[in-house]
């Protein structure tokens, strides 16, 4: 993999005049490139054409979250993605580096994917998830909160409960949302048990949370 030929690459394909609006979406956190979502994957395809075949490339993803050019973060994501049934339990220190350097809901909901794939196969990974449900870093419990989203009848109730018991009572709003979703995203599999959940935490639970996770029910 070679970042500084897809960087330039992106620089081929950089529009000024959207660039704006999307630093300003991002509350200009970061300076962006002015490159769209679909075109930033198609730019990347032929770039990680043969990606699944060879080894995780940690020097690549490193240089990409090095860059200051957003899109060149988003392009590591979507590296990680290609590469996802590669990573082992042995990645998630790098992974926990990811989420808590350049953090922002944009690549963290996007890693949050990545670390539930692992831990869905590893359950090893739950006592890591576990103890970043009660981390200081607000995006570890973020991603710890909704790791096991999608995973319907496979999700592990005891985890999800410990882990957003963990998290009640919080003023934050990035993790009030991250509640809300987990139980709203959980109670199209199984209802029951998030109106019990409700029922039984609403005096710690967060407006925010309960009006997420009352989505469905």
């Amino acid at each position: 993999m070679n970042a500084n030929r897809l960087l330039a690459e992106l620089k081929r394909h950089a529009n000024p005049e959207r660039a704006a609006p999307m630093a300003a979406y991002m509350k200009h956190r970061f300076d962006y490139l002015g490159i769209a979502k679909p075109q930033l994957v198609a730019i990347c395809k032929p770039f990680f054409k043969e990606a699944a075949q060879a080894d995780v490339d940690w020097r690549f993803i490193e240089q990409c979250w090095a860059s200051p050019w957003r899109e060149m973060q988003y392009a590591a994501l979507h590296y990680l993605k290609a590469v996802q049934q590669k990573l082992t339990p042995q990645d998630v220190p790098r992974l926990q580096w990811l989420i808590t350097e350049k953090s922002w809901w944009d690549t963290v909901d996007f890693l949050d994917r990545i670390v539930g794939g692992i831990a869905r196969l590893h359950p090893e990974v739950n006592a890591v998830l576990l103890a970043w449900s009660q981390s200081d870093n607000i995006w570890l419990r973020r991603v710890a909160i909704d790791h096991q989203l999608l995973r319907k009848d496979q999700t592990d109730t005891a985890l999800l409960e410990r882990i957003l018991c963990n998290n009640l009572g919080q003023r934050e709003f990035f993790i009030n949302k991250a509640i809300g979703w987990a139980l709203r995203d959980y109670s199209k599999t199984n209802p029951q048990w998030v109106r019990a959940f409700i029922d039984q935490h609403r005096n710690r639970m967060a407006a925010l949370s309960i009006h997420e996770a009352s989505k469905y029910l």
